[in-house]
């Protein structure tokens, strides 16, 4: 008899389990990416961002809602993802995921994805985002990991290698998937915004993931 799980739904051991996924620590960015600097401009912008975020966080509970549009859409046009070669989608069903010996189909629904794309055809990297809501940080970022995981996996089919990203506005989870047997993902340190030395990283990082 066939099983339906919702994404939402998973622990991180049972997407372990059913995607066949291995777990790697990895300390450092610049193993991954190349980190360039800041301008003033964006250091800036950069602050005006994290001033909102502290303001809105101080009066209590930040809804996914707020946090998209006031923190990542903001964050996402300064690392210049809005362009014509980047198509940016939201709020879309993943396809199933068919999990045969086990016979178990996965559904969600998947918050933010960004793909760059040349000439009609998707290449390089897609990027995918998943929020969750925010209130007095006792929702950690990582929650959002097993369902970030799962929708991100459907992208290990056309490509060999997948970011994505888990926030809860403050804290910035990124993970990095590649193909393999198994399936491998590392999780990269967690950033958190209102801190200025994290917060521009948090940047370079957007910054160096768009230019993949």
């Amino acid at each position: 008899m066939q099983t339906n799980l919702n994404a939402t739904n998973l622990r991180l051991k049972d997407v372990q389990r059913l995607l066949k996924f291995e777990e790697h620590l990895n300390n450092s960015f610049t193993s991954l990416l190349l980190l360039n600097n800041i301008t003033e401009y964006e250091q800036q912008e950069l602050e005006e961002i994290r001033n909102v975020f502290r303001e809105y966080y101080s009066e209590g509970k930040i809804s996914e809602g707020q946090i998209k549009f006031l923190i990542l859409a903001p964050l996402m046009k300064l690392a210049g993802f809005y362009q014509p070669s980047i198509k940016i989608t939201l709020e879309e069903n993943i396809a199933d995921i068919s999990v045969e010996d086990e016979d178990t189909i996965i559904k969600g629904r998947m918050d933010i994805l960004a793909v760059n794309k040349t000439q009609g055809r998707t290449v390089t990297t897609p990027f995918w985002i998943l929020v969750i809501e925010s209130k007095n940080s006792s929702f950690n970022a990582s929650e959002g990991l097993p369902q970030l995981l799962t929708y991100a996996y459907t992208s290990l089919e056309q490509q060999t290698s997948v970011w994505g990203l888990t926030t809860n506005g403050m804290d910035y989870q990124f993970v990095y998937l590649q193909q393999g047997n198994p399936p491998l993902y590392q999780l990269l340190p967690k950033l958190d915004i209102t801190r200025p030395e994290s917060s521009t990283e948090l940047l370079q990082v957007l910054k160096a993931i768009r230019q993949e």
